[in-house]
């Protein structure tokens, strides 16, 4: 088998991912519910996770706060901050992770256009500020097209404007440098699973200093259990509920390993690859691409159709003749799919982790070549 769908899930998990959930399972009980020994087992990992995951972002360590997904943190982000009243600048490249908590709120939307190629204009934010306007909420990275957002401008020019910025690291995390301080990011939502190498179930968001994130969710904390509401210190805050104590000591032995190792070498083999593939098939005359291959600062991802063909039919077919696993369909995102006109057909895309080789990305141009004979 070979995998390229790690936009979706990043696979295989490193031994030492699966090695420390093993050994948290059968040494760990619940983070902050005892003083005995596998509970203070728990609280090590935790402690250890949430250090690594503040030093990845340059983020404050009581300010990480751990769900179990991006989903959720997004979800916990965005009820905490935005309010009816209030107007919001997003892009057609969002995921339904950040629509739709964004159209639950009933706040005013306003979506930052895009080129032929899916590219975002930054400049345009100037054109949608408005007296009630309190966010810019985006992805770092289309889960679609690659196509990265600058968030640097972002940063700035919500700083300069007394905006929140949060930020949906899904697709970037663990993959290109995100620095809460340098970029003046509010909130960073992240999930485990895929460019930080952990297990599903584990994700979280690092909320800065000058912001107050209401909690969405409440219930047991472990502290002040005698409170009607939920603890007020983070990350108790947003945190209520047992961890997943078990998948965030897989998280942590990756980020560690991140942080021990950078980004850089990562980002540039997975780029490597993407970059390769794309080389191999962008002289088929039926291949329409979807994203901005000029550029070598993206992610690695490379999305496209064959004619007329539906997505779905061709992942089918690489999957049953090829033994190659890729995901089609409309990926979540359903407003850059209405923006290129492939609703019906979805669009095939194929994802690029630094586990692959280039025998696996020049045995998949050979595949697509032989599709499209």
């Amino acid at each position: 088998m070979i995998y390229f769908d790690n936009a979706a899930t990043s696979f295989p998990k490193p031994d030492f991912v699966s090695d420390a959930v093993l050994d948290a399972i059968k040494n760990s009980g619940s983070y902050g519910r005892g003083s005995h020994k596998i509970s203070l087992n728990a609280s090590r990992i935790v402690y250890e996770c949430r250090e690594n995951i503040a030093n990845l972002f340059n983020a404050q360590q009581d300010r990480v706060c751990f769900t179990q997904n991006a989903t959720y943190a997004l979800n916990i982000a965005i009820n905490g901050l935005i309010k009816k009243e209030h107007h919001v600048i997003t892009t057609l490249c969002e995921h339904n992770s950040v629509l739709r908590p964004l159209y639950k709120t009933g706040a005013q939307i306003s979506f930052l256009e895009l080129d032929e190629k899916g590219r975002i204009n930054t400049d345009e934010l100037f054109k949608h500020l408005k007296k009630n306007t309190i966010a810019v909420i985006c992805t770092h990275a289309s889960n679609v097209t690659g196509n990265l957002i600058d968030i640097d401008f972002v940063g700035k020019f919500c700083a300069q404007n007394g905006l929140y910025f949060i930020l949906d690291a899904t697709q970037t995390a663990g993959i290109f440098d995100i620095d809460m301080k340098k970029h003046n990011i509010s909130v960073i939502c992240f999930t485990g699973h895929k460019g930080l190498m952990g297990i599903q179930g584990t994700g979280g968001l690092c909320v800065s200093t000058d912001v107050e994130v209401l909690p969405f969710f409440v219930g047991g904390s472990g502290i002040h259990s005698f409170l009607k509401n939920q603890p007020q210190e983070y990350p108790t805050r947003l945190e209520a509920g047992t961890l997943n104590v078990h998948g965030l000591a897989g998280l942590n032995a990756a980020v560690n390993y991140i942080n021990q190792n950078g980004t850089k070498n990562i980002r540039e083999k997975e780029c490597e690859l993407a970059r390769f593939f794309y080389n191999g098939i962008k002289s088929i005359n039926c291949i329409r691409f979807y994203g901005d291959y000029d550029t070598t600062l993206r992610a690695a991802i490379v999305s496209f159709n064959i004619g007329n063909e539906d997505s779905e039919i061709i992942c089918d077919i690489l999957h049953e003749k090829y033994n190659i696993c890729v995901r089609g369909g409309i990926h979540c995102a359903p407003l850059i799919h209405e923006f290129f006109g492939t609703q019906n057909c979805g669009i095939v895309r194929f994802s690029f982790s630094h586990n692959n080789t280039k025998d696996e990305v020049a045995f998949a141009v050979n595949a697509i070549k032989q599709l499209c004979m």
